[in-house]
């Protein structure tokens, strides 16, 4: 075996999990970096208005890329529960199905959101001066969903076998690369928005090449056979409810985004700026949960295959705990730094933009505890096996965020919109807490591996 993999079956569990989880930290930071660097370059020299415009795709872009990343980390769920029953066929079998079925799966999709393209734009109420730009950025994204899907296969499966240093690393030279691209695009080629959207899908290209070889190379137990590509109508079935829960669990939560941001087109370039920047910052905030999460998937994934249920339990309170403390920080962060921050993320000093997304930031902060709960819950009973109770928690998100847009914001405006999450994070974590704690598979006391 090579060095990098991490067995999370064996060992104190606390220390396992610090040690898968700050890879994926370090990598999610610097994913959000080159996204903040795109904001700014952006910003800075194309003005505010194509600012918007890249910003009004947001919401559409979290809602069919979250898909796709919930997609992958489902399917890499059975890679993990491979790995943990030390079963070197079923990994292979695994990941040949997660490659099937991620491609299958992004080609339908990539037609489908290219061609409705435009009308989903109207229907968000993306600003007239802003729609054409918004348009041409967001296309060219969406072209390149294939090779996004293609890195997300490699990072999933590489750290379902618990490496995840090796994404980290491609992830990195990928950022580097993007940011090189940006100013040659942009600055150099005079390109556009255009130029933004060509950078983001060449670097990820980039990636996806090396990330390959490296699997090729190091890993032989990934070396996939014509075998391992049969389909069997019933793991078919297996992997897509892992994979489509995981999916739809994300973009449940983006759908629910998308509703507040047709609301939020509504107000007008400044407020757009603000509410872009004001996410982009969230994205930094909720850093640690989604990192907690991810790990808590493999986690779980790995313990349940070699049948250690009191393992799962311990990481499960322990993670809490630590997402509980960060949630502490950032609210600290929010009420002394939070105009710095907008500032660096927009370039802009328009004092108006800068008041709204701080306003954003000091309500939501407060409330962190809960999303922090939900993310490691959530990603924890997809690792158990528990496919539905995760879903029913996001649509409680996109009802209760649909609700708000219909019956808050015409009274309240963009202070309808602040208030939507946190409402929604304490009507969503309710199922959560119940489920877990009925959780058949936490009820026992250890299985065998032939239970699973």
């Amino acid at each position: 075996m090579v060095h990098s993999m991490k067995d999370l079956t064996k060992g104190k569990p606390i220390k396992l999990i610090f040690q898968f989880a700050l890879p994926v930290l370090v990598g999610n930071i610097f994913q959000l970096l080159y996204n903040l660097i795109d904001t700014r370059i952006v910003g800075e020299t194309l003005g505010e208005q194509s600012l918007a415009a890249v910003g009004a795709t947001n919401s559409i872009n979290s809602l069919i890329i979250g898909f796709l990343i919930g997609l992958t980390n489902g399917f890499a769920i059975n890679v993990a529960k491979s790995f943990g029953a030390k079963d070197e066929k079923a990994l292979r079998k695994a990941t040949a199905m997660t490659v099937t079925l991620g491609i299958v799966t992004t080609l339908v999709l990539t037609v489908i959101s290219v061609t409705f393209l435009m009308p989903l734009l109207r229907v968000l109420n993306t600003p007239e001066e802003v729609i054409h730009q918004s348009h041409t950025f967001i296309r060219i994204i969406f072209l390149g969903m294939i090779v996004t899907l293609l890195y997300n296969i490699c990072a999933s499966v590489l750290r379902a076998i618990g490496d995840t240093i090796t994404p980290l690393i491609f992830l990195m030279l990928a950022a580097l690369l993007n940011v090189g691209l940006d100013y040659l695009f942009i600055k150099g080629f005079h390109m556009g928005v255009e130029g933004a959207a060509y950078a983001t899908v060449i670097s990820q290209i980039c990636s996806v090449v090396m990330c390959f070889t490296y699997i090729w190379k190091k890993y032989p137990m990934l070396h996939l056979k014509r075998e391992d590509f049969k389909v069997t109508w019933s793991y078919v079935k297996q992997m897509y409810l892992s994979g489509l829960s995981m999916g739809f669990m994300l973009s449940l939560v983006s759908l629910g985004t998308v509703a507040l941001q047709s609301a939020i087109n509504t107000f007008g370039t400044k407020t757009i700026v603000a509410h872009t920047a004001a996410r982009k910052i969230t994205e930094i905030y909720m850093l640690m949960f989604g990192v907690c999460g991810t790990t808590m998937t493999t986690y779980c994934g790995q313990n349940l295959g070699s049948g250690q249920i009191s393992r799962i339990k311990e990481g499960i309170r322990s993670v809490i705990v630590i997402t509980w403390i960060w949630s502490a920080i950032m609210m600290i962060a929010s009420y002394t730094i939070a105009p710095w921050l907008v500032h660096m993320v927009t370039g802009t000093s328009d004092s108006e933009i800068v008041q709204t997304a701080t306003l954003y930031l000091k309500i939501n902060t407060v409330f962190y505890f809960v999303p922090a709960m939900i993310t490691v819950l959530r990603n924890s009973m997809q690792g158990i096996g528990d496919h539905t109770t995760p879903i029913i928690s996001s649509m409680i998100e996109l009802v209760g965020k649909v609700l708000i847009v219909i019956i808050l914001v015409p009274h309240l405006d963009y202070m309808g919109i602040i208030l939507a999450e946190p409402i929604v994070w304490i009507l969503m974590v309710i199922p959560l807490i119940i489920k877990i704690k009925k959780n058949p598979v936490l009820k026992e006391k250890e299985i065998t591996n032939n239970c699973i």
